[in-house]
């Protein structure tokens, strides 16, 4: 069967109550999400985790997706009327997104916003639907050594986005591996570091641990914080169309975005975040009034708009066809596929291609939904977006409580995701990054046994792994990346002396 006749049987699974249903609320969820302040994508498809585990692999891969997708879109609206970014992704639409609307032009960035994120989207999921079976295919010839060496060198290009201190990313990774280290060994069940606990004995679960560094964090934060009402402008259904100029020159933003999104998708880090940075930067080098920029071009909301949309999709790609999540919604989406015995990897695509091929089909649908949700009922969003946290945090707590004591009937989980939330508070106090813990909890029994497996390989040697052509090739990478931090490290160093 090919490609066209899977993507036709994906439409023809796609089209049940449930699935439309998940891909609709995921959808409108992940609007919301966008719109709210501080609720974050990560967290929200953390809250939703337990509730996914009693429907099918593809209904719950697209809900979650849905409100990752979803979130991109509606960061915008709040980033536009308020210049308060909704989304992290959408920091860089506020400069010139809130000049157009102090300049009236409000709705026009609005509906480019949407209509250029629905260009990307449509352009990401094209690029995921070739691009993933291919990259799984050339995977196939991966073994233990080169998954170990490709790991290693992803690890390495995370912590050189870890933010300020690559020191505290390391730290996070270091503590995220010790964690997954809990429990029964994945290779020969010996308990480790359980301390004789029969709750520990048993690992710590990734949903409550999750929920805890993302949700609980997040109220605790929310409830020490002076609540100041925003002032928003208002938008009408006829202040969404944008006048001939505003769209010709939307047109290469929003395709330069897609494609630069797409790629940025396919590195580690926050890929959603760090494209639209990119975006902006190319757009206002290419342009020929550059003084221009932050005083209200279209060119600078639709091309970053666009790129984060993309890159969505762009970072699919490592997680379907290697098993490999890049940031922290991608951990997520990686954690609830293992929950329905679905591993992503190259043999995704012949174990189980109704999961991939649904999934498809769905984001194709997600998309249409997202253009028709953000248009016409901005409104409702915006107002949504005035919530009081007092309101909104009450109910997250009960979802996440409810959530967490779900997935195992256990008080011992709820106090993980207590004490979690806790120790996250601190981590955002010190600046520590949490998306390396998140990653590296997922990914550490995948290291551990890649590890062990390449080491019965090569009779307890590593060596002949540099013998190994591609790992080679990966472990080179990583020993340039290291190469190339070390000397920025030194060059900062060298700046701030002279200075």
């Amino acid at each position: 069967m090919d490609a066209t006749d899977q993507l036709l049987q994906g439409f023809l699974n796609l089209l049940t109550v449930t699935n439309l249903l998940a891909c609709f609320v995921g959808s409108f969820l992940g609007t919301i999400v966008g719109v709210l302040p501080g609720v974050g994508p990560a967290a929200t498809m953390t809250f939703m985790l337990p509730f996914t585990v009693g429907m099918g692999p593809e209904t719950g891969l697209i809900m979650l997706t849905g409100v990752w997708f979803g979130s991109q879109y509606g960061g915008s609206t709040t980033s536009i009327l308020v210049n308060i970014p909704g989304e992290a992704a959408s920091v860089i639409t506020c400069i010139d997104g809130y000049q157009m609307t102090k300049q009236g032009r409000g709705g026009a960035a609005l509906a480019m916003a949407a209509i250029g994120s629905f260009v990307a989207g449509t352009i990401g999921i094209v690029g995921l639907q070739f691009c993933a079976p291919f990259l799984g295919a050339a995977a196939l010839s991966f073994g233990p050594a080169e998954y170990l060496a490709f790991m290693l060198l992803a690890f390495i290009l995370l912590l050189g986005l870890a933010g300020e201190s690559p020191v505290k990313g390391m730290v996070m990774f270091g503590l995220g591996f010790w964690i997954s280290a809990i429990g029964l060994s994945p290779m020969d069940g010996v308990a480790r570091y359980s301390l004789g606990s029969e709750g520990l004995i048993s690992g710590i679960e990734f949903v409550p641990l999750a929920v805890g560094l993302f949700g609980v964090t997040e109220i605790l934060m929310v409830s020490i914080q002076t609540y100041v009402p925003p002032i928003m402008a208002k938008v009408r259904l006829r202040d969404l169309y944008p006048n001939r100029d505003e769209v010709r020159r939307s047109v290469a933003p929003a395709l330069r975005g897609s494609i630069i999104g797409f790629f940025m998708g396919l590195l580690p880090g926050p890929s959603t975040i760090l494209s639209t940075f990119l975006s902006y930067s190319v757009e206002k080098k290419i342009s020929k009034t550059p003084e221009r920029f932050g005083t209200g071009m279209i060119e600078g909301v639709v091309g970053p708009e666009s790129a984060n949309n993309s890159a969505v999709m762009g970072s699919m790609i490592p997680l379907l066809a290697l098993g490999i999540p890049f940031a922290a919604p991608s951990a997520i989406l990686l954690a609830g596929l293992r929950m329905h015995n679905v591993l992503p990897g190259p043999l995704l695509f012949t174990d189980a291609p109704r999961v991939f091929w649904t999934f498809i089909a769905a984001m194709y649908l997600a998309n249409l939904i997202l253009l028709l949700l953000n248009l016409p009922f901005v409104g409702l969003f915006a107002r949504i977006a005035m919530t009081r946290p007092a309101v909104l945090m009450p109910f997250v707590s009960i979802v996440c409580l409810v959530g967490t004591y779900s997935m195992r009937n256990s008080f011992f989980d709820v106090w993980v995701m207590i004490v979690s939330g806790v120790v996250g508070l601190l981590f955002r106090r010190w600046k520590f990054p949490v998306a390396p813990l998140i990653i590296s909890v997922v990914l550490g029994p995948m290291l551990e046994i890649n590890l062990r497996k390449t080491l019965v390989m090569f009779d307890g040697s590593l060596l002949p792994v540099f013998g190994r052509p591609l790992a080679a090739v990966f472990l080179a990478a990583s020993v340039m990346v290291v190469g190339a931090m070390a000397w920025r490290a030194a060059r900062a160093r060298a700046l701030r002396r002279s200075a």
